[in-house]
């Protein structure tokens, strides 16, 4: 067990013939009890500032662990965002490409409807055409025939019976 300044002030010195000054011993003790005290007050102000500063670092540590544990979440979290980005990225351009083909096809569709109806109306144009000839030939043969001639000398005959039969 250590020793106090009360140990060193309660110590007691046995005489002997030729001894050494019991007042240069007394004041030496006395010195060294201050020196003693000095020292153990020193020593339990250190002691306290050591507490101090272990709370501290406790803190500090503490912070730099929670700094941590939150510079790892936000990583993840950001992680986290960055995968469903790239997820809903992939959807977008999937969905679009889907949009693409359906107009693709829309389109060809249409296409493909609308060159079939100018082949029906070019048929119907060829068809309509050699009709048309047919009937325009066939009048022509008509008008050709005799039977006009014979037509036309009867009207004419017929128009001058009018025209005497009113003058009369």
């Amino acid at each position: 067990m250590p020793l106090t300044p009360l140990d060193i002030h309660n110590k007691e010195f046995g005489r002997r013939l030729r001894g050494y000054d019991e007042d240069e011993v007394n004041e030496f003790l006395d010195q060294v009890i201050k020196d003693y005290e000095t020292l153990i007050r020193e020593n339990k102000e250190m002691q306290n500032q050591l507490l101090s500063l272990q709370e501290k670092l406790n803190h500090f540590s503490n912070i730099e662990e929670t700094l941590s544990k939150t510079i790892i979440v936000a990583q993840e979290a950001a992680d986290e965002v960055k995968h469903n980005a790239k997820k809903e990225a992939q959807l977008i351009v999937k969905e679009a490409e889907k949009n693409a083909d359906r107009i693709i096809n829309e389109s060809l569709s249409k296409s493909r409807r609308v060159a079939l109806e100018v082949e029906e109306l070019k048929k119907q144009a060829s068809i309509y055409r050699a009709r048309f000839r047919t009937l325009v030939e066939a009048q022509l043969e008509l008008l050709s025939q005799d039977g006009w001639e014979a037509l036309d000398s009867s009207a004419a005959a017929a128009t001058e019976t009018l025209q005497k039969s009113s003058f009369e």
